[in-house]
């Protein structure tokens, strides 16, 4: 497979951590900001694993490589337990 590539820096991606865990978060409301705008307005939805790729030139970093499927879910008994320790979440829909 080939690297991701940084358009601005002309330099591929390289991989920073392979196992990079993360939430996916659900809005609380129908007009929940994304992003860093309106943290108290997301929750904790699923938890995915993928790979952090940086660009060593600009800094950018992505995550890419996603399985099919989440690791857990909010209905799931096992998805409490797994939210320790991550600490990063992604709120867009």
């Amino acid at each position: 497979m080939p690297k991701p590539v940084c358009v601005p820096c002309q330099r591929f991606f390289r991989v920073e951590k392979n196992g990079f865990w993360l939430i996916e978060g659900a809005p609380t409301h129908a007009r929940a900001l994304p992003g860093t705008e309106e943290l108290g307005s997301w929750k904790p939805y699923k938890i995915w694993m993928g790979d952090k790729w940086k660009c060593h030139g600009c800094g950018a970093e992505i995550v890419v490589g996603f399985g099919l499927e989440p690791v857990a879910e909010q209905h799931e008994e096992k998805f409490e337990r797994m939210l320790a320790g991550i600490d990063f979440q992604v709120n867009d829909c």
